[in-house]
């Protein structure tokens, strides 16, 4: 059986660092990397982004996920023996259910063009990620692609147009390494029926794949028995290997105000939403969030095919500066703002930065 994969996305690291962040394990300062690494932690997600920038050259915030930040971050989880999920946004910044905005350099693009496009800009990648000896473990086609991409022409329900566009990738992928495996990641991991109709259209029309990706937020996306049965399910009908792609959990609800030293109109985070947490299985503490991570794990390996998770992310904690969107970014998506860090209270480490029990129960899980 494959390593079960304890993988974490450490997107944001760069701008994380830039901005002031540091990490202490036990009190002892340390790189972010080496103290995943003394967990257990074997594998990192690294999202690209085709352009995080604006016309003008000012950066999306979030990371600024372009290629050369996330060679640089590959470089070090390689230097740490980790492998590496390749996350293909098809999109300048953030692509999920509720966004998957065309790149600036394909707009008005034709069904055709882009399913060139999005070959092209694939083996470019590629292509540059195996010259700079940071080759990709894995390759995620699309980010949480439950409505599609790369919108209008790929909105669900034109599952023709997705299936092109994924496996245009699929094919590009494949093109500079037959062997890398592949996922395909949809969010709401609790709701199958979503699975199985998402999943059924496009195998009646895609290029093969490897793994089933699920996001699974716990105040999002259905109960914990509820993702199992769907892994099972998924596992049982198509026969592909499954990962939970993004997952977390808060320790606190604790506003961290004071750490990103922005005004209240500015805060957007979970740990201000009340509503969104009154029915989880676990409470939003420091020992809540280790045993909701521990009952994870043991539901993934108990999938047939089930080959680990990444958390979504460990180390964004509050510091000025590093947040979700710039204004540019939100120009280029065309939300509202405030565009400050909504994930502090999610991530492994402290709102200073110390490492938090959930990590003991990751380095202690065994498959």
């Amino acid at each position: 059986m494959s390593e079960f994969i304890k993988g974490m996305d450490i997107s944001t690291l760069i701008e994380e660092e830039a901005c002031g962040a540091k990490y202490y394990d036990h009190g002892i300062e340390k790189d972010l990397l080496d103290i995943l690494k003394d967990y257990g932690v074997n594998s990192v997600r690294l999202r690209l982004w085709n352009d995080p920038y604006s016309e003008t050259g000012e950066p999306y915030g979030a990371g600024t996920n372009d290629l050369e930040k996330t060679i640089r971050l590959a470089k070090r989880a390689k230097a740490a023996g980790m492998g590496f999920l390749l996350d293909l946004h098809y999109s300048d910044f953030w692509a999920d259910p509720g966004k998957q905005n065309v790149p600036k350099a394909w707009r008005g693009y034709s069904k055709e063009e882009l399913v060139n496009a999005v070959y092209d800009y694939t083996v470019s990648v590629m292509r540059t990620l195996h010259e700079n000896d940071v080759a990709p473990t894995m390759v995620q086609v699309g980010n949480e692609i439950t409505n599609g991409l790369l919108w209008p022409t790929g909105k669900k329900p034109e599952y023709d147009a997705i299936a092109a566009y994924v496996s245009s990738g699929i094919r590009a992928v494949k093109a500079v390494d037959g062997n890398v495996p592949i996922m395909i990641h949809l969010d709401n991991g609790g709701f199958n029926e979503m699975y199985v109709d998402w999943f059924d259209h496009y195998m009646e029309r895609g290029e093969d794949f490897d793994v089933i990706g699920l996001s699974y937020y716990p105040f999002w996306h259905g109960t914990l028995d509820q993702l199992e049965f769907n892994m099972k399910d998924m596992a049982r009908r198509y026969g592909k290997e499954l990962i939970v792609a993004e997952v977390s959990m808060g320790f606190s609800m604790e506003d961290y105000r004071k750490y990103e030293g922005l005004p209240e109109s500015d805060l957007k985070g979970m740990a201000t939403r009340q509503e969104l947490v009154e029915k989880l299985e676990y409470p939003m503490t420091k020992q809540g969030q280790a045993f909701f991570m521990q009952d994870v794990m043991k539901r993934i390996a108990k999938v047939n095919g089930g080959r680990g998770f990444y958390y979504w992310e460990p180390g964004w904690i509050p510091v000025p500066g590093c947040g979700w969107a710039t204004e540019a970014a939100l120009c280029y998506t065309k939300e509202q703002g405030p565009g400050g860090n909504e994930w502090a209270n999610q991530a492994l480490f402290d709102y200073e930065g110390n490492a938090l029990p959930a990590l003991e129960k990751i380095r202690d899980f065994k498959a």
